[in-house]
């Protein structure tokens, strides 16, 4: 068998260096060159480093293998059990202060509850006592009412005549208290108009701590048995007076409340009453913006309402109750004398103007 011819060998090649990883050193296409550097935005640089992370808690020391032990210990310490402990010794702390704070609202309740004995006119005898807690708060914290001339009260019944101030009658129920606290102790029964009594709620509560109807017969009635009576001769007033009016006596009209005197022998005693204006809500009266921005075209802007019980709720402004000098009446025969009934009514009426004057002149600030 004729052998195969073989190919000739090639002749070794040179051997190539072994190339790198790198692509470009094995002949691709050139590097471009690296871009420049990003400018940083100010307000990235100026950021905050990050805080570094809190290390973990170190669990309480104990013996080695004492798993249970130390899990026990972890639980108790900032566990359920632990949050319950520290929210009652919270509330023990907190418990007198908050006594303290709602022992007058908690006696709200005195005031609505069913009353021992009541006499012709709705009044309550007891009420002055029950509700001692909630009238201390308002008298003495609330408004700090300031006495002036309870020394000038007469000894027997009298006809106490006094400026009103806001729409509902809280100067009515200050002065019966008032007058229940001095020594000796003195009855005091407001007349008020038939419509404020029939207000729902604070009409009630009048009618309760010793307010009577506006009726000379009533009055008389009152007076005839030892008590002493207060009136606004003012009259009724169905909406707010402007705010630029508040501490301006008005007439008195016909001064039915020198009549009374004259038929009772009773003397007239002028009141003077700072600061039951401003317990009641400037918003809804016409011109207080005006005053209170110094702008006086905003007079003649309507005001503005209050909503709901906002408009019931007294400021807390301070009070001051100052006592005249005893004006005496016409005489018996004279009661019914328009023109003697009316001079003795504006006698009244000028007094009691310069009283507030005069205490409004000396008054420092409305609310400190």
């Amino acid at each position: 068998m004729a052998s195969r011819k073989r190919k000739p060998a090639r002749a070794p090649q040179p051997r190539r260096p072994v190339l790198g990883n790198d692509p470009f050193e094995r002949g691709a296409a050139e590097r471009p060159a690296p871009p420049d550097p990003v400018p940083v935005p100010p307000h990235a640089a100026a950021r905050p480093p990050v805080p570094p992370v809190p290390a973990r808690v170190a669990l309480p020391e104990a013996p080695p293998g004492d798993g249970e032990a130390r899990l026990a210990e972890v639980a108790r310490t900032t566990g359920a059990a632990a949050y319950t402990e520290e929210l009652r010794e919270l509330l023990v702390r907190l418990l007198p202060a908050l006594r303290d704070a709602v022992a007058p609202l908690a006696s709200l309740a005195t005031l609505v509850g069913s009353p021992a004995r009541l006499d012709e006119h709705g009044m309550d005898s007891d009420l002055l006592v029950r509700g001692r807690a909630v009238l201390d708060f308002f008298l003495g914290s609330w408004w700090r009412v300031d006495i002036h001339g309870a020394d000038l009260l007469p000894d027997g019944p009298f006809v106490l005549v006094a400026n009103h101030g806001g729409t509902l009658h809280w100067d009515a129920a200050v002065l019966r208290t008032t007058l229940a606290r001095q020594v000796p102790p003195r009855e005091l029964r407001p007349l008020l108009d038939p419509r404020a009594l029939a207000a729902p709620l604070i009409g009630q509560f009048l009618v309760r701590m010793g307010a009577a109807p506006l009726r000379a017969d009533v009055a008389l009635s009152l007076l005839d048995r030892g008590s002493s009576i207060c009136l606004f001769p003012e009259g009724p007033r169905d909406a707010p007076r402007p705010w630029a009016d508040r501490y301006r006596v008005t007439r008195f009209g016909r001064g039915g409340f020198a009549r009374i005197a004259a038929l009772a022998r009773a003397p007239i005693v002028p009141c003077a009453i700072v600061g039951s204006e401003e317990a009641a809500a400037p918003f809804d009266r016409r011109g207080w913006m005006a005053e209170s921005l110094h702008l006086p075209l905003l007079a003649l802007a309507p005001p503005l309402p209050l909503a709901g019980l906002l408009s019931w709720l007294p400021l807390p402004s301070r009070w001051s109750i100052r006592f005249g000098q005893p004006v005496a009446p016409p005489p018996p025969e004279r009661a019914e004398d328009a023109v003697a009934v009316a001079a003795a009514g504006e006698r009244v009426r000028a007094e009691l103007q310069r009283m507030l004057d005069a205490d409004l002149a000396a008054r420092r600030s409305v609310f400190l």
